[in-house]
């Protein structure tokens, strides 16, 4: 937690004594304040999407703190980051970001602060996705390919990748089905702007039908993708070529025809080019890889640490700093 003055905020995660609980964005790993909380603070978006994908009516908190803003995290829509100013002093916690141009939601901003709290889940210097305008060029052109001799199914996750996904694909004019799920997202994607183009079961608008007859692409959530991949073989008659796009695609191989590294994170040369454009005295490496990352950054010269507010530390916004206390 960091301590703004009388008030301990959570990041992300539900943590006893809070007073405040920050939720950056709609993924589940972040949410476990969600139902429990009554104080929360996140994006309208956020609590939308929280609404369509687990039914939680998040309890807002009403006023603005004077000092915190809310920034655009790049991550999926609805995500923020929050920045906090008191005494002269900047305190900003990125959550999951994404430094590269997303399909779907706004851009990331990176303003100067003085303690960044930055999220760690690519640590590593080893990891790379490269650029991903490329990879969105691939993902068009290997589907719209496989498209001629069969049906494409692609595993990723139900809020945010989908999303991305669908936008990639409309690109070229391929409106994919999707699943409950998926199309449940998609409408409050929708209802914000998104302008994405699908087919589903369960929304009354769509073709959807029609597009079954013929070869389609369809997006799935990842643990169903190799059980609905049978199923369709089976009553369709044809191949079904399997996708995912993730991350991950740079770290484990995947049973799949091809893996796409689509990520919605920063890999490592991202969170430096944030770091630079952010210009911390001190860096606070957040998430399960922390340490790992704090000790890459400090090889590289950074003033960086874990943030380790799960062993009883805790950080107070003071005088152009988060110090210990």
């Amino acid at each position: 937690m960091i301590y703004l003055d009388d008030y301990a905020i959570s990041l992300d995660r539900r943590e006893r004594g809070s007073d405040i609980d920050f939720i950056s964005h709609a993924h589940s790993d972040h949410t476990s304040a969600a139902r429990s909380s009554d104080n929360v603070i996140a994006s309208r978006e956020t609590a939308e999407l929280l609404k369509a994908i687990s039914n939680i009516d998040l309890k807002m908190r009403k006023e603005v703190m004077a000092g915190t803003r809310l920034l655009d995290s790049g991550h999926m829509l609805g995500a923020k980051q929050i920045r906090i100013e008191r005494d002269g002093g900047v305190v900003t916690y990125t959550g999951d970001f994404l430094v590269q141009m997303p399909a779907t939601c706004g851009k990331i901003e990176m303003l100067e602060t003085d303690t960044l709290i930055i999220d760690s889940t690519y640590c590593s210097p080893d990891i790379s996705f490269g650029n991903r305008a490329e990879i969105e060029e691939s993902i068009k052109e290997w589907t719209s390919r496989k498209l001629d001799s069969g049906i494409v199914l692609f595993g990723v996750h139900a809020a945010g990748k989908a999303q991305e996904m669908i936008k990639i694909l409309n690109g070229v004019g391929i409106t994919p089905v999707v699943s409950r799920k998926v199309s449940a997202i998609n409408r409050v994607y929708n209802s914000n702007g998104a302008n994405l183009s699908y087919a589903s079961a369960y929304d009354p608008m769509s073709d959807y039908e029609s597009m079954l007859q013929g070869n389609f692409v369809g997006i799935v959530e990842s643990h169903r993708l190799d059980d609905l991949a049978a199923m369709l073989s089976k009553v369709h008659g044809k191949r079904v070529y399997r996708a995912v796009a993730t991350g991950f695609a740079k770290i484990f191989r995947f049973n799949t025809d091809v893996q796409f590294p689509l990520s919605d994170h920063a890999d490592f040369s991202q969170s430096i080019y944030y770091i630079e454009a952010a210009n911390p005295k001190k860096i606070l490496t957040y998430g399960s890889n922390a340490e790992a990352f704090a000790a890459n950054l400090a090889k590289r010269g950074y003033n960086a640490e874990p943030f380790k507010s799960e062993v009883g530390e805790r950080y107070r916004v003071v005088e152009g700093n988060a110090a210990v206390q």
